[in-house]
């Protein structure tokens, strides 16, 4: 089953002898060289836009249906979008007031996840417009938020500020998926993001840590009822100070925030290790038949500081697998979540955090 975030630390696939052949057929030596180390973005743009252009020409609607029906990456979702619907509508509902709702577009820039984590570009699906199409929303919402950040940080009245993002939103994976019932190459997420200064002590992960657990567990129990068990694994990825600020502010206040919800600490992975800082969270639900499953994921990332060249600038990012959720458990959630969020929604539709407008 899909995971939310592939953590192995997987490089490109060796194509030199693919290259190789496509050069000498081609009769340009060093024809990937040339692409993508002697021709301007801009330009190399131009070029496969003019590439497709001239392509398209040759294709006929009975190619295009042949492709649609066996391109692993076009074929319809598995997921009930009614089902999907209550679960979104229950979030958008209770997502706290300093949280602000945003729609991303379909694609991000070039490289927005290859620069920021240690995963390959051939995880995105590239465009011939020097973007790609967002693989992980979080890594859009950093985006975003660092952009707000630099705003804050250029008057000294925000500096101290936060930023809190929040999106709904459909991912396509590049990477071969290996083909099982209901999973697909493209499935949502919901995710959070927070931005903002560092203030010592962890304090600034710790709370962001707290304010998203609260928010996701709450909304979990919510959809879920109180029969599917949650539990939340907790690594520590920092140095030997960094465990007894973990207990004092997360593990000790943690029964007030979320009882009924155990935290128990994990041993931390390379993988993780690579793609996070500090703290890493998992999220898991015991189902009927397939045992403990994960559902999402959260953690504090060095990517405000790499985005805004500022090692004082913190990020903390959450999520949790709308479709894996769905999938699994919508049969059996309890009727308040399912029936309530839906009726919720048409009542606060005005609401300016459930459509919210550009700030």
């Amino acid at each position: 089953m899909q995971s939310r975030r592939p953590l192995s630390n997987v490089g490109p696939t060796p194509r030199g002898p693919l290259l190789q052949r496509i050069a000498r057929e081609a009769g340009v030596p060093g024809l990937a060289e040339i692409l993508s180390d002697r021709i301007p973005p801009s330009d190399l743009q131009s070029l496969l836009m003019e590439v497709y252009s001239r392509r398209s020409r040759s294709r006929d609607a009975q190619a295009v249906l042949r492709d649609y029906q066996t391109n692993r990456f076009v074929r319809p979702g598995h997921s009930s979008p009614q089902d999907l619907f209550a679960w979104d509508a229950l979030l958008w509902m209770t997502l706290p007031a300093d949280f602000e709702g945003i729609e991303l577009s379909p694609v991000a820039p070039f490289g927005a996840v290859a620069s920021l984590t240690p995963l390959s570009q051939d995880w995105s699906v590239t465009t011939s417009r020097n973007t790609e199409v967002i693989s992980d929303a979080t890594n859009a919402l950093a985006l975003e938020a660092a952009t707000r950040r630099a705003r804050q940080l250029s008057d000294p009245a925000t500096r101290a500020g936060r930023v809190d993002l929040a999106s709904s939103h459909r991912m396509l994976r590049a990477q071969k998926i290996e083909e099982a019932p209901g999973v697909r190459q493209h499935y949502r997420l919901f995710a959070l993001c927070s931005a903002g200064r560092d203030t010592g002590e962890l304090r600034f992960e710790t709370e962001a840590a707290r304010r998203h657990l609260k928010f996701l567990l709450r909304a979990l129990r919510q959809y879920l009822g109180r029969e599917v068990p949650l539990r939340v694994g907790l690594a520590d990825l920092g140095e030997p100070p960094h465990r007894a600020l973990l207990e004092r502010d997360l593990v000790e206040p943690w029964g007030e925030d979320l009882p009924g919800v155990p935290l128990d600490w994990e041993d931390p992975t390379p993988e993780g290790r690579a793609y996070y800082r500090d703290l890493r969270f998992h999220i898991y639900a015991r189902h009927s038949k397939k045992g403990e499953v994960q559902l999402g994921d959260a953690g504090s990332v060095d990517w405000a500081a790499k985005l805004l060249n500022n090692r004082k600038e913190r990020m903390f990012i959450s999520g949790v697998g709308s479709e894996r959720l769905v999938q699994l458990f919508a049969p059996m959630a309890s009727g308040a979540g399912q029936a309530q969020a839906p009726r919720t929604a048409h009542r606060r539709a005005g609401n300016s955090r459930v459509h919210p407008s550009p700030r």
